[in-house]
């Protein structure tokens, strides 16, 4: 996939602010520490369009992003690590569930997880409602750079154990390693295979 254009659209709290153009849509979600807004930047090929933060939980609305006219990066609420009172993690944590559940133009999500830290519940919550909702997932593995081989195959080994990975995407926005790999993964989404039936508006009480 080749990058042509890439722009800001819209930050998004509620439905009713969602873009809507009907154009297909690729989420992206994970903690808030992961480089979800590096890894946008490195594959869209952009120093500054998504905003980078020392500072964990900086992503705190939906944000869509519009790829050669073409199709949405939509970068979700990070969750975990962010020092916010509890009430705005839970509502972060809705924002993320209704785009999953409502959206009907999602085709696929790209979930976000930094190889060096270990995963728990909140990764498998999501595994679990991107299944509810019969969203197909690939995980993405970031900050690579910083393991070495030996130590990323172990790491890999011990992630494998407690998460569903299947076929990860290793990627680094410092060397651009997974750049390629993440480009047909995202392309397989948009105009592949992927997409079975989706469950649209359900819920645990339906």
């Amino acid at each position: 996939m080749k990058i042509k254009s890439a722009e800001f659209i819209t930050s998004a709290v509620k439905p009713a602010q969602w873009p809507k153009d009907g154009l297909p849509e690729v989420a992206l979600i994970g903690r808030s520490n992961v480089g979800k807004s590096s890894l946008i930047n490195c594959f869209l090929n952009r120093k500054n369009l998504a905003k980078t933060s020392s500072t964990p939980g900086k992503t705190r609305m939906v944000n869509f992003y519009r790829v050669n006219g073409e199709f949405h990066l939509v970068d979700l609420p990070g969750f975990g690590y962010a020092k916010v009172p509890l009430s705005e993690k839970k509502n972060w944590e809705e924002m993320v569930e209704t785009y999953l559940g409502e959206r009907a133009n999602i085709k696929g999500a790209l979930l976000i997880l930094d190889a060096r830290r270990d995963a728990g519940d909140a990764e498998l919550m999501v595994y679990d409602w991107l299944e509810r909702f019969r969203v197909p997932v690939i995980t993405v593995f970031t900050k690579v750079d910083k393991l070495s081989k030996n130590q990323l195959s172990a790491r890999l080994r011990s992630l494998k154990a407690v998460i569903p990975v299947e076929d990860p995407v290793l990627f680094s926005s410092v060397t651009g390693a997974g750049k390629v790999a993440l480009s047909k993964k995202i392309q397989e989404f948009l105009f592949g295979d992927y997409m079975i039936d989706r469950v649209i508006g359900v819920t645990d009480s339906e």
